[in-house]
């Protein structure tokens, strides 16, 4: 497994941040290598991708969202294995610090020496920089799904291990908008076809998922 961790500030407020990341369907806009993200439901995306010439498919899920401080995500099915958690720290009313964590489980030979030569670590950073420019020149969020995924509502054993804490979760609110562009490198959601699910990547996370610094993310009895 291979961790990456990197963090940016946005010069927008907190939601308007947080509201653009949920917007799976307009990842391609900002992230590398993601060709599609199609929208299954609250909780799952189908995902495709094309790095270094390799293209995958695979599905992912929401297993923790909270709305203005974190989304958490894990795949459960297809060519990919990969779990993450981007976070959103307000530093003032119009700026927001972004950090995102992702584990990922390099597949084949190109993957696996693109990883040594921190192609993942350049990507990821170079992610961010694109989400950035994305939410900055239009100054508000394209869409927004407000809605809550607690993990203690996921069917399943949580994953162990980490800061990034226990993950699975369901979501309970509006449903959230489907339809839009397609993508980028990735994060949530499965298709509702059934994949392989195999062992959930541990991966060491944040601490500083509040302004406050308030212990490890993300507690299980947070609202």
């Amino acid at each position: 497994m291979s961790t990456v961790e990197k963090t940016i500030d946005v010069d927008v407020p907190v939601r308007s941040a947080y509201d653009q990341w949920t917007q799976f369907e307009e990842f391609p806009h900002f992230m590398e290598g993601v060709e599609e993200v199609r929208q299954v439901d609250d909780r799952h995306c189908h995902w495709r991708t094309k790095v270094a010439g390799v293209r995958r498919e695979f599905d992912t899920e929401i297993v923790d969202q909270l709305p203005d401080e974190r989304v958490a995500w894990r795949t459960v099915g297809g060519e990919v294995r990969q779990r993450g958690v981007v976070t959103f720290q307000p530093l003032d009313e119009g700026h927001t610090r972004v950090r995102l964590a992702m584990e990922v489980e390099p597949e084949g030979v190109v993957e696996k020496t693109g990883d040594a030569l921190g192609i993942l670590d350049l990507r990821v950073k170079g992610d961010l920089k694109r989400f950035k420019g994305f939410i900055e020149e239009r100054g508000r969020a394209t869409g927004g799904w407000r809605g809550r995924v607690r993990p203690s509502d996921a069917a399943g054993p949580a994953p162990t291990g980490g800061t990034l804490g226990s993950v699975p979760g369901t979501n309970a609110g509006t449903p959230r908008p489907t339809g839009g562009v397609p993508g980028t490198t990735g994060v949530t959601g499965t298709t509702g076809r059934t994949g392989p699910t195999g062992d959930v990547p541990t991966v060491p996370g944040q601490t500083d998922r509040s302004s406050h610094d308030a212990g490890a993310w993300p507690p299980a009895d947070r609202p």
